[in-house]
């Protein structure tokens, strides 16, 4: 049942993912979307966001769900004393910049997540953005679903519109939106782990080829940088999921905790999938370190092997240049070219001898 529904929610996700979705709108400065929603059905008519909540509580019925981009202190403050924010979740929610959590205030619950992009290229360099990071704030009370979403990409308008055409699971209130952000954003995490990995294949096709560049160890550091980002948004989310599946909690009924299950582990998924990934990268760059230093070491072979051989004709030269009037030879009439005819076959046995061991 959770698989089935997660892939209706996905084909339909594709089916809008190309839709136009404003980042601002008339319902305000930072509003995006203000919708209401009774048994899973989308209420039609624009609205502000006092008119939504008022018709929400006075019927008793359904939710509302705002969407906010990047407001400011002032956007959220009416929002905030609406719904009873509490201030220091208000605070995390207009800063950003926070770590994946749960936390419970009173009836509501503020989750935060981080949402991931993979960043095309053609060549990876030492200077190449892999990955690109937003964050995703939610908070979900009886009758309300907020959502905060700073950066440029991890716009949930898609979303929105899949959970719409599954309305069975929208009736099932705020935690339901609650799961499908956190599916969409798990799904995400898997689609840029497995982008990754060409990456990581190209880099170890480059390092163990034949004309690897010795001293070029930048875009395989700019790669881990690149993994160890995507780690900070990934790993720290298994809490918040773990505590979902496992603590009973008002706003997660028992009938959404295994849908949370799931997420949870296809998250485990993406943990081990990267950990994997980095372990790898060690193990390329410490192969990489080893190439550079055979490569100097089988130079290092060669330059000494050569001032050998020149310090052949280095000491003969210098035996007689030392201006002494009784030397041997000095006045034989063929003691110059006997003289470099010994120097040539030292210098040649010399030098067969380092090719016979590999040095040349």
């Amino acid at each position: 049942m959770i698989r089935s529904l997660r892939r209706v929610v996905r084909r339909a996700y594709r089916r809008t993912v190309d839709l136009s979705h404003p980042a601002r709108s008339p319902l305000g400065s930072a509003v995006v979307n203000c919708v209401v929603y009774e048994d899973g059905v989308r209420q039609s008519g624009a609205r502000s966001v006092p008119d939504a909540v008022e018709r929400v509580r006075t019927s008793g019925r359904g939710f509302v769900w705002i969407g906010l981009h990047e407001p400011s202190a002032e956007d959220i403050a009416e929002v905030a004393d609406l719904f009873g924010l509490h201030p220091l979740a208000v605070e995390d929610a207009v800063h950003a910049h926070q770590r994946p959590k749960l936390e419970r205030y009173d009836e509501t619950l503020f989750a935060v997540l981080k949402t991931c992009r993979y960043v095309e290229h053609a060549e990876l360099t030492a200077t190449s953005e892999v990955v690109d990071t937003g964050e995703l704030m939610v908070f979900a009370g009886p009758d309300f679903v907020i959502t905060i979403r700073h950066g440029g990409h991890g716009s949930l308008g898609p979303l929105r519109e899949a959970l719409e055409s599954v309305p069975e699971q929208l009736a099932k209130g705020p935690a339901a939106v609650l799961h499908a952000i956190a599916d969409h954003a798990v799904d995400e995490y898997l689609g840029v782990a497995d982008a990754l990995q060409s990456d990581i294949d190209a880099v170890e096709t480059t390092v163990f080829s034949e004309n690897a560049s010795r001293g070029d160890a930048g875009h395989i550091y700019q790669l881990k940088r690149e993994l160890m980002e995507l780690k900070r948004a990934v790993a720290p989310l298994d809490r918040p999921l773990h505590e979902m599946v496992t603590t009973p909690l008002p706003q997660v009924g028992p009938g959404l905790q295994p849908y949370f299950r799931d997420v949870a582990g296809r998250l485990a998924r993406v943990t081990d999938q990267l950990a994997a990934y980095d372990a790898l990268l060690d193990s390329i760059l410490q192969a990489h370190l080893a190439q550079v230093t055979l490569a100097q070491n089988e130079d290092m072979r060669k330059i000494t092997a050569w001032a050998a051989i020149v310090a052949v004709p280095t000491m003969v030269c210098g035996i007689y240049g030392m201006n002494f009037e009784h030397m041997p030879e000095l006045r034989w009439t063929y003691g110059y070219p006997a003289v470099l005819c010994v120097m040539a076959a030292a210098c040649g046995v010399i030098h067969r001898s380092f090719r016979r061991n590999g040095w040349l």
